[in-house]
């Protein structure tokens, strides 16, 4: 056990060196961890709604697995939620909307479902994830089938796929369900810093007219020492007040703006949280130090 877990340390020191040096390249839209190969996702393979009688079957399992999981991690304290702040910010929300979150963890969404849940209003309503392609297609394991047959929305590099996706994101949101999206785009292991956003999440809001809700984990080390010889990490889970669009404006406009101020949002809570600057070791072409 104790080999098991220095090889594991190691890969993990591995890892921060690759973050390091992505962060000092500010190349911030790149895995790290190694993911399985893509493989095409094609529309005949995804049910998006989970219309089909075998695809529903499938999904109330697989849901009801994820569950006891989720029980099961808190129980042996694998994921610890120290904190919920805003919970008061969800009250107003009687429309569908886009949930955005850092992601640092393979765990992390599981945060945000209980959060989200913590919310009596909020207790039965779906709660959609958008993944990458490949951990839909090619994803071993529970993991792969959780990633399949819960309640998640697969990107795609298949433009017919693709066009299924956004006609699905448009019917959850429409129908007054919330979807999570990672706007980072990346996971870096516990990384404590907001990455730079990209407009897709903010496109699907504008364009439906729904908010959206930035949160964002912040994290300190518990007394608990994890599987990889590291301290477990403390969640903090910051919902902050939605952000909505403006009737005044035009998607584009709207879409840039929204994701303007969840950016900002979060460079706040991550300041107030942790008593320091946001600052980036990225280096420039002149050889300065960007600072935000």
């Amino acid at each position: 056990m104790r080999k098991n877990k220095v090889i594991e340390s190691q890969s993990r020191e591995e890892t921060y060196e690759k973050i390091r040096d992505l962060e000092r390249n500010g190349i911030f839209d790149l895995d790290v961890e190694q993911d399985p190969p893509t493989i095409p996702l094609t529309p005949d393979k995804v049910d998006y709604l989970r219309e089909k009688g075998l695809s529903k079957i499938k999904n109330m399992l697989a849901n009801q697995v994820a569950r006891t999981q989720i029980k099961e991690l808190v129980k042996e304290k694998k994921l610890i939620i120290k904190d919920i702040k805003g919970l008061e910010n969800l009250e107003e929300i009687n429309t569908g909307a886009m949930l955005t979150c850092n992601h640092f963890n393979p765990n992390d969404s599981y945060a945000v479902e209980l959060a989200f849940r913590s919310n009596k209003k909020f207790k039965n309503k779906k709660l959609y994830r958008i993944i990458r392609e490949g951990n839909y297609t090619n994803f071993p394991g529970l993991p792969g089938f959780f990633f399949r047959n819960c309640d998640t929305l697969p990107l795609s590099a298949n433009t017919s796929t693709m066009i299924e996706f956004m006609k699905a994101v448009d019917t959850i949101l429409q129908r007054g369900e919330f979807i999570l999206i990672y706007p980072e785009q990346s996971m870096w292991w516990n990384y404590r810093k907001p990455k730079p956003l990209k407009i897709g999440a903010y496109k699907m809001a504008a364009k439906n007219n729904v908010p959206v809700i930035p949160i964002f984990i912040t994290m300190e080390d518990s007394e608990i020492i994890g599987d990889d010889g590291e301290p477990v990490q403390e969640y903090t889970v910051n919902i902050a007040k939605p952000i909505y669009p403006d009737e005044n404006l035009s998607i584009k406009e709207n879409t840039e703006k929204m994701k303007e101020e969840n950016a900002k949002v979060w460079k706040e809570i991550y300041e107030d949280f942790y008593k320091i600057p946001l600052e980036y070791t990225t280096i420039k072409e002149d050889k300065e130090t960007v600072n935000e």
